[in-house]
């Protein structure tokens, strides 16, 4: 995951972000809770990779379980 995740304080703002890209993961993350599939993101980012999804998904859930 640490290999796809990156928090930069002077990348969007120290948000947690798909590693190499300005996307956050809470960006990806709420797209698909709002019925977004992995294709369909996949369409939408061409810079972006099904394992940079799943590196999403990951971080969420080892954050929440932190909580």
């Amino acid at each position: 995951m640490d290999k796809r995740i990156s928090i930069d304080p002077k990348v969007c703002h120290g948000q947690a972000c798909i590693k190499g890209t300005r996307t956050p993961v809470h960006q990806i993350i709420r797209m698909m809770v709002n019925s977004n599939t992995i294709e369909k993101l996949l369409e939408e980012y061409s810079s972006i990779s099904r394992d940079d999804i799943l590196a999403c998904l990951e971080y969420v859930v080892s954050t929440a379980k932190k909580n």
